[in-house]
């Protein structure tokens, strides 16, 4: 069974075992506008809670996408890559960017579930 936690910058990961699948909310997409780049990291690469993972862009700005948990990416998105728009399409679904082998499970714990976020967000429009 898999868990949904998100940060306060709007980054969701999807935990499935020792595997958490990343990316921004619908929320942040909406705030952002038309995705139209997406930079990834090398799968490989080891990111720390807190710290940048991806880059998104869009018609509006550009924005980091920081890892909700230390750990080795150990897949990326090309798919966005190639079509940026997924990210707004379904940015719970087609528009996930990387996956990560979670390092540390506490970290999770620190992350708000899905009715505490539903809550921070309202608090944000």
């Amino acid at each position: 069974m898999s868990e949904t936690r998100y940060t306060k910058d709007h980054e969701y990961i999807r935990v499935e075992g020792d595997v958490g699948i990343v990316g921004i909310t619908d929320f942040a997409q909406g705030q952002l506008g038309d995705v139209v780049f997406v930079e990834l990291p090398q799968a490989g690469k080891v990111v720390a809670k807190g710290a940048e993972a991806a880059v998104v862009e869009s018609v509006k700005a550009a924005s980091e996408v920081y890892a909700p948990v230390s750990g080795e990416v150990v897949d990326v998105n090309g798919a966005i890559e190639g079509q940026p728009g997924l990210v707004n399409e379904d940015p719970a679904g087609k528009g996930w960017f990387l996956k990560i082998k979670i390092k540390d499970k506490a970290e999770l714990s620190e992350l708000m579930d899905e009715a505490a976020y539903q809550a921070f967000v309202s608090s944000c429009s």
